[in-house]
């Protein structure tokens, strides 16, 4: 390793994640001016080039990230979200307590399937208004609903950006990610559930006032293009179905994406422009950065480096440091973006399986630990984020000491119940 490289390498790295973490500047165009900066100074010093930087890019996970993009940005126009939170809403009769499990359980739900950040963006907005007409406070429910999200969407390949990025990076499918952790997200699921009822024992047991005006909400009136509505949960079917069968077909996920999306847009033929305009590009973009960012590290040696000082840990037992991944990854998401955090350990991780070390429990809890992590704080995850930004336009909005005080809660349970899946998955060669 090239002593002057790998120093200009880590420098740069340093300089572009610091500026993403202290949110002094966008974290898009933090990412983009590392990108430019690693591939100038990578020319210069000859480690890296324009064509290692494109190889470095995971296009794997940016397709499947473009094609569920395309799909959600034409489904969500049609009034579904909105739509099933209503009717969900209704089937508790405004009970408090029923209502935080449906929505919160919805959510989840969906999660699964969606981008958690888009759910809440959608369900947000209609689980305040349901709030109002019952005349309960929607804090709890809010802060239910984005818990559940991230714990949800940790359950499969799609649920989670960084599911996404560390499918694609371990070569694991819809059905790995399905096998390995729903379980582990069922039983959290349930026990968040049981954690959120006693933290909100209070919110919970005030009686519904208006229980009349949430049963007269017309639910069908959500519906604004029940026709394309129809074709797309048709066409989102169809991509849970190749997502099932994928491996037997040899279809990467990120091309089963953009055949669905593919398929929607020939289906529905929506206005292109307004389609588009509802793609975050600047998620896209803040992927690729980071892939042509850490990658640099990579073309300098720092992360073979790092993997082989690494290697001794895991030579000296899977157990603790699986455990270890898992419980730092969990207190990094809770103060940071997990999506930088995953991308840098990627290389790492995969550097330490070229060692001939069983990387399989390492993905597994870094899966886990980013995932659960981000509850912690209000800044975990961007669900987060946008469940906060709802609350402040209510009455009672969500306060750092409101999220604290239930979310570290559900973060710690999270990691617990992950870390007893771990032990018993090395133990009996199910994480293996």
């Amino acid at each position: 390793m090239d002593v002057s490289s790998a120093a200009a390498s880590i420098g740069i790295f340093l300089i572009t994640y610091g500026l993403i973490f202290s949110e002094r500047v966008h974290r898009t165009i933090a990412a983009m001016a590392g990108a430019i900066a690693m591939i100038a100074v990578g020319i210069g010093l000859g480690f890296y080039d324009w064509k290692a930087a494109v190889a470095a890019i995971d296009f794997n996970t940016i397709g499947l990230l473009l094609g569920m993009m395309i799909i959600v940005s034409v489904l969500q126009k049609t009034g579904f979200f909105q739509y099933a939170a209503i009717v969900v809403a209704q089937w508790t009769k405004g009970n408090p307590w029923r209502l935080l499990l449906s929505l919160a359980g919805f959510t989840a739900l969906v999660s699964t399937i969606l981008d958690n950040v888009t759910t809440i963006v959608m369900v947000a907005p209609v689980t305040v208004s349901i709030a109002e007409v019952v005349g309960i406070s929607p804090m709890p429910l809010l802060i239910a609903e984005a818990v559940c999200s991230n714990v949800g969407g940790v359950a499969t390949l799609v649920g989670d950006p960084p599911n996404i990025l560390i499918g694609s990076a371990a070569g694991f499918s819809f059905n790995d990610f399905l096998s390995h952790l729903g379980p582990v997200v069922l039983v959290t699921l349930l026990l968040s559930f049981g954690l959120l009822r006693l933290l909100f024992r209070r919110e919970l047991s005030a009686p519904p006032e208006r229980v009349e005006s949430l049963m007269a909400i017309d639910a069908r009136r959500a519906l604004v293009d029940p026709k394309t509505m129809r074709r797309m949960l048709t066409v989102l079917g169809i991509i849970v179905v190749l997502y099932l069968v994928h491996d037997l077909l040899h279809l990467p996920p990120g091309l089963v994406a953009l055949i669905g999306a593919s398929l929607g847009l020939l289906w529905v033929r929506p206005k292109v422009d307004e389609v588009l305009s509802q793609i975050h590009w600047d998620v896209l973009l803040f992927f690729i950065s980071l892939f042509i960012v850490v990658g640099g590290l990579e073309s300098a040696g720092v992360l073979s480096w790092v993997s082989t000082h690494l290697g001794f840990l895991a030579h000296s037992g899977m157990l603790p440091a699986a455990l270890a991944i898992l419980w730092v990854s969990a207190l990094m998401s809770a103060v940071v973006d997990n999506i930088p955090f995953t991308i840098a350990m990627l290389p790492v991780i995969k550097g330490l399986g070229s060692q001939g070390i069983a990387t399989g429990p390492l993905w597994w809890a870094l899966a886990l630990g980013v995932g659960f992590g981000g509850n912690a704080t209000p800044i975990g995850a961007t669900a987060n984020v946008v469940a906060v930004s709802v609350s402040e336009r209510t009455d009672e909005p969500i306060t750092v000491r409101h999220w604290l005080r239930s979310g570290t809660w559900l973060a710690l349970l999270g990691c617990g119940v992950a870390s007893l899946a771990i032990c018993l998955g090395v133990k009996f060669g199910w994480f293996c």
